[in-house]
């Protein structure tokens, strides 16, 4: 049983995703490409969350071809890659969906998500988060581990 809590009225789930949705690990390829691992609960938690009804958006430090498979499948329209200051964004979001700080949550785990957790009302991250992400005011910290159901975790919270 997860010890996440999140009100009724999250609309939105913005989320980093290396890290969150990923094991934070990169893998180099032969040819110099990298691929990441996905967890199937944590890919599981997208359909979950849009098939009640959720929007989801993504801010990503780096490009990733697994955001555009998964943004592809789940019809996520907020996507943003390769984004060093993700403030801007958030607020960007915040104010096209017309969201209060009641209506959504922002899940992070590094230094580069800092100030959007410190913005966020609702702000979750996983137990390997860095120790400046982990002190941050009234953060929720998963159960699960990053890429082994921590987003899958959020989902769950969020459907009952």
């Amino acid at each position: 049983m997860s010890g996440i809590k999140l009100p009724d009225t999250i609309k939105m789930i913005i989320t980093d995703f290396d890290g969150v949705v990923t094991d934070n690990c990169v893998y180099i390829n032969e040819d110099y490409t990298m691929t990441r691992k996905l967890n199937f609960k944590d890919v599981m938690g997208f359909s979950i969350l849009k098939k009640n009804g959720f929007n989801i958006a993504i801010i990503s430090g780096e490009t990733n071809s697994a955001i555009e498979i998964l943004a592809k499948k789940f019809d996520i329209k907020e996507v943003h890659q390769k984004i060093r200051i993700k403030i801007d964004i958030l607020k960007s979001i915040i104010e096209k969906y017309n969201l209060s700080q009641e209506e959504y949550v922002y899940i992070g785990d590094d230094i580069n998500d800092l100030e959007c957790l410190n913005y966020a009302k609702y702000k979750i991250t996983v137990p390997h988060a860095v120790k400046k992400v982990k002190a941050v005011k009234d953060i929720q910290i998963t159960e699960n581990y990053a890429g082994s159901g921590a987003f899958r975790e959020v989902a769950d919270c969020l459907i009952g």
